[in-house]
């Protein structure tokens, strides 16, 4: 037994220590720079709470954070929407099923930076390929990056990145189902929708509690987007954009780590509310 133990020591000591020093360290690092006001790496001066107390007063904050919230609620209807019914879609198909798989989750693999760069080829208002489109019917073209148009153009890209990933979370869900559970539900005359809404969706409901917290502390991090398409600009900064800025070009590593610790504590109540509001006895096979 104890030889064991030494062998699970080894096994996990290298995942504790990265784990240690790319998670744990930033962290706490962070929370304690969060106490002091700099000015670069060097500078700095011990303000105590005075960039939390800033928190709740910095109306550009509370800006990205109703950003980030509109962001996520399109990131849970249509990101995890969309998933789930080609999940549903998929798993009723004996033909291709792979192939299916693979060319949905194709996205997940390139670079959110190079489908950013796609993108704003898609929404450039001169040589667009939106705009030449509506050229080419005579429609006049469209500002996609404008005031009322910027977060829901940076929404798209968002979306359809990690549509796939959802996808085959609940594609394997679904497998471990057990056939006589459908077969039952035939026999009984029960139609294809009332098998999704009454049979399946409640067996994977644990499940879709795990992406829909994925979701939402993925729409957190959610930066490359905003920030090569439009830059944070035009009602679309969201908190990942404002803390870069704070840290990075205005250089206060005090304040932008003050808002880092607000975005995890901010994503863990959102987290054990969605849980919450779910929360409901589930089936078990």
């Amino acid at each position: 037994m104890k030889g064991d133990r030494k062998y699970i020591f080894m096994f996990l000591f290298p995942s504790a220590l990265f784990l240690t020093v790319f998670l744990y360290y930033p962290f706490f690092k962070s929370f304690y720079l969060s106490f002091y006001r700099t000015k670069g790496f060097f500078d700095k001066k011990f303000v105590g709470w005075d960039n939390f107390e800033r928190l709740f007063t910095d109306k550009l904050l509370g800006a990205a954070t109703l950003h980030t919230l509109e962001l996520m609620l399109y990131v849970l209807l249509f990101q995890v929407g969309i998933a789930l019914v080609l999940a549903v879609l998929i798993e009723g198909i004996s033909r291709f099923k792979d192939f299916y798989r693979t060319v949905f989750f194709f996205p997940v693999v390139i670079s959110g930076t190079a489908i950013s760069l796609l993108f704003v080829l898609f929404y450039n208002y001169n040589f667009g390929l939106l705009n030449n489109i509506l050229a080419n019917f005579g429609i006049e073209k469209i500002f996609w990056l404008d005031e009322g148009n910027a977060l829901k153009a940076v929404a798209i890209p968002t979306v359809w990145h990690y549509v796939g990933f959802y996808f085959i979370l609940f594609l394997t869900a679904m497998s471990k189902i057990p056939a006589d559970y459908y077969e039952a539900a035939r026999l009984e005359g029960i139609g294809a929708i009332k098998r999704t809404t009454m049979l399946t969706i409640p067996l994977i409901m644990s499940d879709i509690k795990v992406v829909i917290t994925l979701a939402i502390t993925g729409t957190l991090k959610v930066f490359e987007f905003v920030w090569v398409i439009t830059s944070g600009q035009n009602g679309s900064e969201v908190l990942g954009t404002y803390m870069y800025k704070k840290a990075m070009v205005d250089q206060n590593f005090g304040y932008g780590s003050a808002i880092a610790i607000y975005m995890v504590i901010f994503g863990v109540l959102l987290a054990l509310l969605a849980n919450r509001l779910l929360k409901r006895d589930e089936i078990t096979y």
